[in-house]
């Protein structure tokens, strides 16, 4: 495939087609349309394809992009998306339908067969591909590796990424705190992986620490997924976007590394927020779409470079009153704790899910534990103020903060205090 190059400033490799818009406008309907069909329409000739897109808690304008998509996919013989969801809840088929612009309970177009969410838990949906062996592991994760990434890991995914011609990977990169970015292969593993890749992926992330990782390209999770992709035997297109606030600010299209890449690129532009120092008060205003703690801990994810050690950081969201739909009850079990807490004491925690205890750990933020006096000393403090009650955030391990005493527009006035409204895309950092 050639290389379609349609303005902007983000050159890619050979093998990637791509539009980049202007900053502050968006990638126009006929430069979708070009490198769309530059990198899809004579690869899926006659092939069956799975198109894999994420779900409502991504900010991607996929009501306008997946028809272009489809209109490039119409030399195949059939067309089946799936929600690459991991472990988040379910979506109905009508909410998918619209989100992806296709309108809700109208039929489906040619050559779309079906709608379906991935299913992490159930086994019959997914397929066995191989392992990776623990001393592969082990050389991924390095001076991080600990003893809880276990043996060989068991790699499985849906088995309809197995039974097709040709996967199609749609969605957005942004810096992400496991894998460094988002997007990619991400959406394979662990988009619609089984629950041995989610839990040792996230937990090696946090190994590695959100600070040490968010915003970083090669990092040791991305390492494990390229691993794990590499026994998926089906070819792979990707179709990376990079987005801003909501628009497609830049299309990457083709060879699924050389596309993520030259889109993790783009975002790093895009969404990596420069601050002059820290700051000891921070007020993170996660979006809308994050309506559970699970995925609105990307608020304090995304600021915790930029909290002097000793702040404060609370998650503004009066919208969020649930943890987690799906592992809610875990989480209550463990609470939130650093990373430190959990090893330090691992005979405690060894049967707990790997991706729970990460969860915790990311949302806790930095710190330390001292065996001998059982302490924890977390670099910051995390405050909820949100739907979710003040005796709750007192079994989660969090402060509490009333939602009503808190005023973002009259907070931002107060030089001490950094607000981010619409927070859980942009990396703050300290310095240039």
């Amino acid at each position: 495939m050639s290389t379609a190059s349609h303005g902007g400033d983000s050159p890619a490799p050979d093998g990637v087609a791509w539009a980049a818009a202007p900053p502050g406008s968006a990638v126009s309907v006929d430069q979708t349309g070009r490198v769309l069909h530059t990198a899809l329409e004579d690869q899926v000739q006659g092939e069956r394809v799975l198109v894999l897109v994420p779900d409502r808690t991504r900010d991607v304008a996929l009501a306008e992009l997946f028809p272009a998509v489809l209109a490039a996919l119409h030399r195949a013989r059939s067309v089946e998306v799936m929600v690459a969801l991991g472990t988040h809840p379910p979506m109905d088929e009508r909410d998918i339908a619209a989100m992806l612009g296709l309108g809700a309970g109208a039929a489906l177009p040619a050559p779309v067969t079906g709608l379906r969410n991935h299913s992490w838990r159930e086994p019959g949906a997914l397929a066995r591909l191989g392992t990776v062996a623990a001393e592969r592991i082990r050389q991924i994760a390095g001076p991080t590796w600990h003893p809880s990434l276990g043996g060989d890991l068991v790699v499985r995914a849906n088995r309809r990424a197995v039974e097709v011609d040709r996967v199609v990977v749609v969605g957005p990169v942004l810096p992400h705190e496991v894998a460094g970015f988002s997007g990619g292969a991400k959406y394979i593993f662990p988009g619609i992986s089984g629950p041995e890749m989610i839990d040792v992926m996230h937990w090696l992330g946090a190994l590695s620490g959100v600070l040490a990782t968010i915003g970083r390209r090669d990092t040791p999770v991305r390492a494990l997924i390229e691993e794990a992709t590499r026994l998926l035997t089906v070819p792979v297109t990707l179709v990376a976007v990079a987005t801003e606030q909501g628009r497609t600010a830049g299309l990457y299209a083709g060879a699924p590394r050389e596309a993520w890449e030259a889109c993790a690129e783009h975002a790093a532009r895009l969404h990596v927020e420069r601050v002059e120092h820290p700051y000891h008060n921070v007020i993170s205003c996660p979006m809308p779409i994050y309506d559970e703690l699970w995925t609105a801990g990307k608020a304090m994810y995304k600021l915790e470079p930029a909290v002097a050690d000793g702040g404060r950081l609370v998650i503004y969201a009066p919208h969020l009153n649930q943890v987690s739909a799906t592992h809610g009850a875990d989480i209550f079990r463990v609470g939130y704790h650093p990373l430190a807490y959990f090893v330090g004491q691992w005979e405690r925690f060894a049967s707990e899910p790997l991706a729970v205890l990460a969860h915790s750990s990311h949302v806790k933020g930095a710190g330390t534990y001292d065996a001998a006096s059982g302490r924890e000393s977390p670099r910051i403090d995390v405050a909820l103020a949100t739907g979710i009650p003040e005796e709750d955030c007192r079994r989660l391990n969090l402060s509490y903060v009333d939602p009503a005493r808190i005023d973002p527009a009259t907070a931002a006035l107060d030089g001490s205090t950094l607000v981010v409204r619409r927070s859980g895309e942009t990396l703050y950092r300290v310095g240039a």
